[in-house]
C-alpha cells in the first residue's frame, strides 16, 4: 500500500489550493475530487483542530497578554479570529485596547459594538457573556 500511496502522490501532484482537474472537478491535495465527493465529518474536524492551533499560535504570537487570559476568554479571542480571521479582528481596537488592561465588560461591550455582532448575531452575545464571565 505505502508503494501505491507514494506512485500517486508523484503521479497526482499537491496542491494546498483547490483547482479544477482535467474532468473540470474542484479538486485539492493529491488529486482529492471535492466536487463529487467533498469531505467526511471526520476529515472536517482534523482540519478544524488544525485551524484552531494555527490561530492560537497567531494570537499568542501577536498579543503578549493572550497566555495570561482565562481558558474561556482564550477561546472567546480564538472563535472571533476564526470566524473574522488576524486582519479582520486586529481592527477591533478598542476591544484589543480593553483587554489589554483586562477590562472584559468593555471589551464585551466592543465586541457587540460592531458590525460583526449584527452579521452573527446570537454568537456575539455569547461570546460577550463569556468574555465578561471568563
Amino acid at each position: 500500500m505505502t508503494d501505491l500511496i507514494e506512485q500517486l502522490k508523484i503521479d497526482e501532484g499537491f496542491k494546498s489550493k483547490p483547482y479544477k482537474c482535467s474532468a473540470g472537478k474542484l479538486t485539492i491535495g493529491y488529486g482529492r475530487n471535492i466536487e463529487d465527493n467533498g469531505i467526511t465529518k471526520e476529515e472536517a474536524e482534523i482540519l478544524l483542530y488544525n485551524d484552531v492551533g494555527l490561530v492560537t499560535n497567531e494570537l499568542s504570537g501577536t498579543f503578549s497578554w493572550f497566555y495570561g487570559l482565562s481558558k474561556i476568554r482564550k477561546s472567546v479571542l480564538i472563535n472571533m479570529a476564526f470566524n473574522l480571521g488576524m486582519p479582520r479582528l486586529k481592527a477591533f481596537k478598542r476591544m484589543i485596547a480593553a483587554l489589554g488592561v483586562n477590562d472584559y465588560e468593555e471589551a464585551a461591550r466592543q465586541m457587540l459594538d460592531s458590525k460583526w455582532a449584527n452579521q452573527v448575531g446570537d454568537r456575539a452575545t455569547r461570546l460577550a457573556n463569556q468574555m465578561i464571565d471568563g
